[in-house]
């Protein structure tokens, strides 16, 4: 197929370059952090810990460190570990924002257009962080509601799709032209997916919410859903995720696309394969915490995996001959 574009004819073909290796190296610190609090917030919850300590900003009254005197015996130290941890997010944040503008500046001084959404991204890590603080204030506030325990995972999968958007965006050559990869149709399943899984997390976060880690070890807080329910309709909505997976990877192939999305799409499969035995083995074995910490991983990496994918049906900036032989692709279409 030739490639049709979308735009003016006299549209502009912006290549600023790729950003550093030093600065895509920032990003996916930034990524893989997002991911790591994610975990560590889970084993505050799964252990009991979450109201180790149980004020904010301080860990308990007159002091931001634990105290001999309080009550809440290791489970202190768990939970200010975790808070401790996020003084490393925001250093990494303000790592990714100043390392993106002095990128841009030398872009700009140097004569270029300079990667400007790429800037814009780089704010993501640090307002996603800040944004994270004030909803942890309110978990603990709220005595760990499970509605702002929610609110807190699905903001932590907002962000970390955000650092994944940076990432991929931060190692392409340009920001136009945008190159479609793949065919309408396959694009849209492809979609479907993203959509797909975002469900499957979302019910993910109602099971644990709903099942017997609560977040303290002497604090009810759970949602009102019948534990066996959810978890099958969370099930059933990984059943389907398999097969929207498997299908995809079927138009993938038909369709001839980039050897580059096959391969990221194989990946999210055994990912999203592995997440699904560990699934089954800790609902089996009575919900077993390191089980259910591994299965949080599970879903952060499914999630990370399949933004990676959708972004890997298009290209930004000049397409080169031998990007995985993106240009004898059926499905090329320059936007």
């Amino acid at each position: 197929m030739t490639a049709e574009t979308t735009e003016r004819p006299d549209t502009p073909i912006v290549s600023a370059g790729r950003a550093p290796r030093w600065l895509r190296g920032i990003f996916i610190a930034n990524l893989v952090a997002q991911i790591a609090i994610v975990v560590t917030g889970g084993i505050v919850r799964l252990t009991g810990s979450g109201l180790g300590c149980p004020t904010w900003p301080e860990c308990v009254e007159g002091s931001y460190v634990p105290t001999s005197r309080q009550e809440e015996a290791w489970h202190k130290y768990v939970e200010f570990g975790n808070r401790l941890l996020t003084f490393v997010l925001a250093a990494l944040a303000i790592a990714a924002i100043v390392g993106a503008f002095v990128w841009w500046r030398r872009q700009r001084r140097g004569g270029g257009p300079g990667r400007g959404p790429v800037l814009a991204l780089a704010a993501i890590p640090i307002v996603g962080t800040v944004v994270q603080a004030v909803l942890g204030g309110i978990t603990v506030l709220t005595g760990l509601s499970p509605w702002a325990v929610g609110a807190h995972f699905l903001v932590s999968i907002a962000i970390i799709a955000g650092c994944v958007v940076l990432v991929v965006r931060s190692g392409e050559p340009g920001d136009r032209p945008v190159t479609r990869l793949v065919r309408p149709e396959v694009r849209i399943l492809g979609w479907a997916l993203v959509w797909v899984t975002f469900v499957v997390v979302v019910l993910g976060v109602v099971v644990t919410g709903s099942g017997p880690h609560s977040g303290d070890a002497d604090t009810e807080a759970r949602f009102g859903f019948d534990p066996r329910t959810v978890a099958w309709l969370h099930a059933d909505a990984v059943l389907l995720f398999l097969g929207l997976t498997a299908g995809f990877l079927v138009a993938l192939r038909v369709t001839r696309a980039p050897a580059r999305t096959m391969r990221l799409t194989l990946v999210l499969l055994g990912v999203a394969l592995a997440q699904g035995l560990i699934g089954y083995a800790q609902y089996f074995s009575g919900l077993p915490w390191v089980l259910v910490a591994i299965h949080m991983l599970g879903a952060c990496l499914v999630w990370a995996s399949v933004v990676f994918v959708a972004l890997s049906m298009r290209a930004r900036g000049p397409v080169l001959p031998d990007e995985d032989s993106a240009v004898d692709s059926p499905g090329l279409v320059t936007a």
